[in-house]
């Protein structure tokens, strides 16, 4: 791990690390939300720890909370997640090649590991930034996800904070460096275009 720091740059880390502290607080969000709409303590912990990944757990978690069907939930998000399965062919060179740690690693594989990992030049850069970045991410995500439940326990109106925005937030965040370019631009007003169109 300690040749991975070394292959990194400070601008790289910086960048990691401002992902972790606002994925850090989308996973507040995520507990305060999950424990302010009445389920139980353990259940937004547990699925951070288990499936990890944020908008699958939001998606259960307000499928849940309407009413809907648990096994309808878990279909939907494995829908959501069904993206990891051109993620894991886009940065397989990245995980290993022993069996723990293509577990491991495609347990940490999320858009921010695989954004990172594909934005590095070289295959040890590719490899430092994802495992980096997942690893910190998964710690920073469970602690905040905890705070976030005990939190929810004591505060009951979670919208009354706008803890709802904080995952779309961070998303935003993500696809903005890539705005600068055109065709990206263009792509990406066609999408929202489409987006608002079919809501």
């Amino acid at each position: 791990m300690r040749s991975m720091w070394r292959t990194l740059d400070r601008a790289l880390v910086r960048d990691i690390a401002l992902v972790c502290v606002a994925d850090a607080v989308v996973g507040l969000s995520f507990g305060a939300i999950a424990v302010g709409a009445g389920l139980p303590l353990w259940l937004p912990v547990l699925m951070s720890v288990v499936v990890f990944a944020g908008a699958s757990q939001f998606l259960v978690v307000g499928l849940l909370a309407s009413g809907g069907n648990p096994l309808a939930a878990v279909f939907a998000g494995l829908l959501v997640n069904a993206r990891h399965l051109p993620f894991g062919f886009a940065v397989g060179d990245v995980l290993g090649r022993s069996l723990g740690s293509r577990l491991l690693g495609s347990h940490l594989m999320i858009d921010e590991t695989v954004a990172f990992a594909l934005a590095q030049r070289d295959a040890a850069r590719r490899r430092a930034a994802y495992w980096v970045c997942g690893v910190a991410l998964f710690l920073l995500w469970n602690l905040g996800a905890v705070a976030g439940a005990l939190a929810g326990t004591v505060v009951t109106d979670t919208d009354a904070f706008g803890l709802d925005a904080a995952f779309p937030a961070v998303l935003l965040a993500l696809v903005l460096p890539s705005l600068r370019d055109p065709a990206t631009r263009r792509a990406v007003l066609v999408g929202v275009a489409v987006a608002l169109a079919t809501a």
